[in-house]
């Protein structure tokens, strides 16, 4: 691991960068976890000296870090934050830039493209001006591409400049505590390891709500919206460590693997009604940068099934929405029932806002009667301060990933690959069957046509 690697943040000015990534390196520097001793060098269009930008980001540090604001902790950090004003949609102005490198003595390099992806091939054409650039490392924000088609160009250049094993497509949602803690429950307990396959689980329900509408996001959004913005990338991401069989080492390659087995188990269905549900929050069409006639979907529901000799014949459902009656990220396990009018256990992994594991199980109700009633255990981690102050954020833990070399947390390209023609191809099928996008009331829990695609199956969502 080189220390000494430039932090190059293109879109040094934006939310991602104020709100994430100078509060992840503050909260690594904090915890004495810090693996990077060169320069960060921001760029942006706007004119901010050095001085000024590390006032305006302290004071974003102070508001978001995970950890307390220390003074002293912040400008030993800001010690080494250069702000480098230029436009990096300007191909010329790369020259000055590797000029700058020069000056400052960045030798190896890490680029992080915190901007829209229309510009990422922008970026890669300039920096071919930048000596050294194309040997260094870069860090992608999801989305990857608009389209499979756009995705699959812009993996062509970005392979051919940096190389495959360089790239870093970061999901932060795999950088998420109870995300990289499914491993250990499914594997390190045999209670759970021991029935984790369909003989012995009804249903697995996986599910990414949010309260927020799409804010200021509108123009990226309606050209997105849920299926391409979580379902094909975050939730099919957890599908696959939630579904995969246990790797056979540590390493990138063996977790890899396995997960893309899942992905290629993926099982089409005969058609899009009764396995697919999509909707749109009431009001949708007046947010700003919205087309007043969009069709575009905030709410996705699926029904669909690996088939693999673990998993065959049992459905998985996954969910995520914008507007609805709460924020909530979970996987519930749903087991089997021993015997009918018996309650189901459930395992709930909670992974946002509260962080924790919940197991619902029967016992016999205290007393003569041979009455079965429900017991609750109900593990809040994120509750405790002193987790919640040793837990790194996701950004935290990816960014140190990076700089290590390590890329098991980080989506490979053929998986991304294999999820956008999976979504592509449901989505036509959803189009092609005329089937509507329906409409759903603001702080509710969805299109009401969610709820019956599972109860059609005897099923229900786990709230």
């Amino acid at each position: 691991m080189n220390k000494e690697q430039t932090f190059t943040i293109f879109g040094g000015t934006g939310d991602l960068t104020f709100r994430k990534l100078i509060p992840a390196l503050y909260n690594m520097a904090a915890a004495g976890n810090e693996q990077l001793n060169g320069r960060i060098v921001v760029i942006g269009r706007r004119d901010y000296t050095s001085e000024s930008y590390r006032k305006l980001a302290g004071e974003w540090v102070e508001k978001f870090a995970r950890l307390t604001y220390r003074e002293e902790i912040y400008d030993k950090l800001a010690e080494r934050i250069v702000y480098y004003r230029m436009d990096f949609t300007d191909e010329d102005e790369y020259r000055g830039l590797d000029a700058f490198y020069t000056e400052i003595g960045a030798r190896a390099h890490i680029f992080y493209f915190a901007v829209a992806p229309r510009f990422f091939g922008t970026i890669v054409q300039g920096l071919k001006s930048v000596r050294g650039a194309g040997s260094g490392k870069v860090v992608i924000e999801k989305p990857f591409g608009e389209n499979l088609l756009a995705a699959e160009e812009l993996n062509v250049r970005m392979e051919a400049f940096f190389g495959p094993d360089h790239i870093y497509r970061i999901d932060h949602y795999l950088g998420k505590e109870m995300v990289r803690n499914i491993q250990t429950i499914r594997f390190a307990n045999p209670i759970f390891s021991n029935i984790w396959d369909a003989g012995h689980i009804e249903c697995i329900q996986i599910s990414a709500l949010e309260e927020v509408g799409v804010e200021t996001r509108g123009g990226y959004y309606d050209h997105s919206g849920a299926l391409k913005d979580m379902m094909q990338n975050h939730l099919f991401q957890i599908l696959t460590i939630v579904a995969m069989e246990r790797p056979e080492g540590p390493g990138v390659e063996e977790m890899h693997r396995e997960q893309m087995k899942v992905l290629k188990a993926l099982c089409m269905p005969e058609a899009a009604a009764g396995s697919m549900v999509l909707g749109q929050y009431g009001g949708y069409r007046k947010e700003q940068a919205v087309d007043e006639n969009s069709a575009t979907e905030t709410y996705a529901a699926l029904r669909l099934f690996v088939e693999n000799d673990r998993w065959g014949g049992m459905p998985f459902y996954i969910r995520t929405g914008k507007k609805l009656r709460k924020r909530e990220m979970q996987v519930a396990v749903v087991f089997k029932s021993p015997v009918p009018g018996v309650p189901q256990n459930i395992l709930n992994i909670k992974i946002q806002p509260t962080e924790g594991v919940y197991l619902q199980f029967n016992i016999k109700r205290p007393g003569e009667a041979d009455e079965i009633i429900q017991a609750k255990m109900d593990f809040c981690q994120s509750c405790s301060y002193i987790n919640q102050m040793n837990t790194p954020e996701a950004y935290e833990r990816l960014l140190g990933a990076c700089i290590r070399g390590e890329r098991s947390w980080f989506s490979q390209w053929d998986q991304i690959e294999t999820s956008w023609k999976y979504v592509d191809a449901i989505r036509e099928q959803y189009v092609s069957g005329s089937l509507p996008v329906y409409s759903y009331e603001p702080g509710t829990a969805g299109p009401e046509e969610a709820d019956e695609m599972l109860r059609q199956h005897g099923h229900a969502w786990f709230d």
